[in-house]
């Protein structure tokens, strides 16, 4: 079976040799003067080159970047996806999920170790590296101790384009099982538009509701979207 992360190959050895002069100037700049240094098609190309280094990728980091809108977006985009843009294959997809991969556990690492409170800007920029850019609505739920320390970051439910379910019950079961202390509900809106919907405030209200009952804060409901994101707290709803 043909590997597509190596087709169309340059024959001759002038190609290659300026490929590697190239590489070495994108590699010098990298090295010397930071990310900052390459653009975005750059930064995909350099990266594209170590996952098929026989191949001059500056073509396909282009077409990556113009069929899914930007790099935050090609960085968040399943790999099956990835796969699908002609020139791809395992290799070269799964050079791009490592990326991605490396920078969630990079902006991860404060919500993991520090009070999630007190750590609020770090848990936003983690939220929305992971989910501003999704094609399907996701529902997280992030669980905390009485010292509101991160013990479990849950996905609950996966849906459509503009719809996924999330119920009351299996919410507060869950956060009993695990002992939370209080939660944070967190989902996105693949639209972009983070405006909470009718049902979106009644489904908080009914978890806020539930969980008082049994000693179970709710901390926020975060709704992240590709220009920012909306907290139930700061806007008065819970």
């Amino acid at each position: 079976m043909a590997n597509l992360d190596n087709k169309n190959l340059p024959t001759d050895n002038t190609a290659a040799h300026h490929g590697t002069g190239h590489r070495s100037r994108l590699r010098e700049r990298l090295l010397h003067g930071g990310g900052d240094a390459l653009l975005d098609h750059e930064l995909i190309e350099y990266l594209l080159a170590l996952a098929i280094p026989r191949r001059d990728t500056k073509p396909l980091a282009k077409t990556l970047l113009d069929s899914f809108g930007g790099l935050s977006a090609l960085l968040t985009a399943d790999g099956e996806s990835i796969k699908k843009v002609p020139g791809m294959g395992e290799t070269s997809a799964a050079a791009i999920k490592i990326v991605q991969a490396a920078a969630l556990r990079l902006v991860s690492e404060p919500v993991r170790e520090q009070p999630v409170l007190s750590s609020w800007q770090a848990l936003l920029d983690y939220l929305r590296a992971d989910m501003a850019h999704l094609v399907n609505e996701r529902v997280r739920v992030l669980h905390l101790n009485s010292k509101n320390l991160l013990i479990r970051d849950e996905l609950v439910s996966e849906g459509s384009i503009d719809q996924a379910a999330i119920y009351t019950r299996e919410v507060i079961k869950r956060a009993l099982e695990l002992g939370s202390a209080a939660i944070i509900l967190v989902h996105n809106h693949p639209s972009g538009d983070c405006t909470p919907s009718r049902q979106d405030i009644n489904i908080t209200k009914d978890i806020c509701d539930a969980g008082k009952k049994l000693g179970i804060a709710v901390h926020d409901h975060i709704i992240i979207g590709k220009n920012g994101h909306t907290s139930f707290r700061s806007q008065g709803l819970i």
